[in-house]
């Protein structure tokens, strides 16, 4: 399948919006988009919130109609990733797979805690680099367990398809063997990357330790099945919208989201960003 993109609003405001198109019409990244391109060769569809070396912190909105992606906030301003030396933004193309679902009233029973409430995290770690609201295709190489705040925040890392490297890299020991340091460098990039912002050095389950293919699929799936008792009425969505315009067995589908979705929102100016934003933080940090 082909997708498009639509925005609204200017990059950098709160009324920045991206929206997934399908044949020209807004369809919800969260809900619409299958999580596989090829089951069969285990493909995976993969949507692009932030594209490697860029700060802006953009996500699949759950409360929106149609989730667009949008800007996250705290306290009514636009946040950002800091530099946390020696890494600059986030340092690979971040997002999420579609139709998953990270479930809070569910406790893991590997790393005892719950979910985090939002669709499954992707870290593709292809060279190219993608763009806010790009669906890839990827393959699932492994998985790291961060620990936020109580929840359970898995990372699955990814590679696209048409990576020069794809084709050798099946499992997360092929990162090591064909991508030296990164398996550290995204260790370590997630237990600091919040320290700049005067919070404490995040933690993860297993040590640490990036878990094989095998066990990245059974999470994916453990979410994929969240997902289906989210939209089947099974689970308690709370404030997440569940409108759709291509799950025709459901309850959820609206044909007028789509145009309700993209109505208005008319351009602003883009405002001039804080240059600290790009200052360098050094940070000591403890041993993987």
């Amino acid at each position: 399948m082909t997708y498009t993109t639509r925005t609204v609003g200017e990059p950098n405001t709160l009324e920045y919006r991206v929206f997934v198109e399908k044949d020209g019409k807004p369809v919800s990244p969260f809900h619409d988009i299958p999580l596989f391109a090829d089951e069969a060769k285990g493909i995976y569809n993969m949507v692009v919130e932030i594209p490697r070396w860029t700060n802006a912190k953009m996500e699949i909105s759950k409360e929106d109609t149609l989730n667009p992606i949008k800007q996250d906030t705290k306290k009514g301003k636009l946040r950002y990733v800091r530099n946390a030396f020696p890494h600059h933004g986030y340092i690979w193309n971040y997002g999420a797979f579609p139709r998953t679902w990270e479930d809070p009233g569910q406790t893991n029973s590997d790393t005892k805690c719950v979910g985090d409430n939002d669709p499954i995290d992707v870290c593709e770690i292809g060279e190219a680099i993608g763009y806010t609201g790009q669906v890839k295709q990827v393959k699932v190489l492994g998985v790291m367990a961060l620990i936020d705040e109580g929840e359970t925040d898995w990372k699955v890392l990814a590679i696209d398809v048409n990576d020069p490297l794809a084709s050798k890299m099946n499992d997360v020991d092929d990162i090591e063997r064909y991508m030296p340091g990164l398996l550290h460098a995204t260790n370590e990039w997630f237990r600091i990357y919040k320290i700049p912002d005067g919070k404490p050095e995040n933690q993860f389950a297993f040590g640490g330790e990036a878990k094989k293919r095998a066990y990245a699929v059974d999470v994916v799936k453990e979410t994929a099945d969240a997902w289906a008792d989210l939209v089947s009425g099974k689970a308690d969505p709370g404030e997440i919208s569940l409108a759709n315009t291509q799950l025709g067995d459901s309850n959820t589908v609206s044909d007028a989201a789509s145009s309700e979705a993209a109505a208005g929102g008319a351009s602003v100016a883009a405002p001039s960003i804080d240059q600290s934003l790009h200052k360098w933080f050094f940070i000591s940090g403890s041993k993987m």
